[in-house]
């Protein structure tokens, strides 16, 4: 039996280690340094900052989508950002990435929120045209920055 419904607290060791998954299958495995701790503390702690489905089939935890809100200037409301969903490999094809879209789609037209964005890797070309297909758009004009390690602490004194 398949089920795409919301992470849960026993859910949290799994997608930690689907995170790693995704770590290589990106070819980044040694960027990754999520605990389980940091993850149970976004997702349940007293002020929540992280959300996320899972994908389960007969049980087991084979996917997951983890998401945040973001706010658009211009629409005057939310949206969700999607940090990163992942179906594993032996479980792509068979419908659970997109319910996992189709869940947060839900969750953004139930809450009145304008869009659901995210990145992808421009090397990822089936999955690139696997979300044209469902009408998601490119955003080619726009350029994402990221501040980290040192040049964010030198920032931030």
């Amino acid at each position: 039996m398949t089920e795409v419904r919301r992470v849960r607290p026993s859910d949290v060791d799994a997608v930690v280690g689907l995170v790693y998954d995704l770590a290589a299958h990106e070819n980044a495995p040694d960027e990754c340094q999520l605990t389980s701790a940091q993850l149970h503390a976004a997702l349940f702690g007293p002020t929540p900052s992280l959300y996320g489905h899972v994908a389960s089939v007969d049980g087991e935890v084979v996917g997951f989508a983890l998401w945040f809100l973001n706010f658009s200037t211009w629409r005057g409301t939310h949206g969700i950002y999607l940090e990163d969903l992942y179906v594993r490999p032996e479980h792509r094809g068979s419908g659970l990435g997109i319910a996992l879209l189709k869940a947060l789609a839900r969750e953004c037209v139930r809450q009145g929120y304008a869009r659901l964005e995210w990145v992808v890797l421009e090397w990822l070309t089936p999955t690139i045209e696997f979300y044209k297909s469902i009408g998601a758009v490119p955003m080619d004009e726009w350029k994402i920055f990221r501040l980290t390690d040192e040049p964010l602490r030198t920032l931030g004194s």
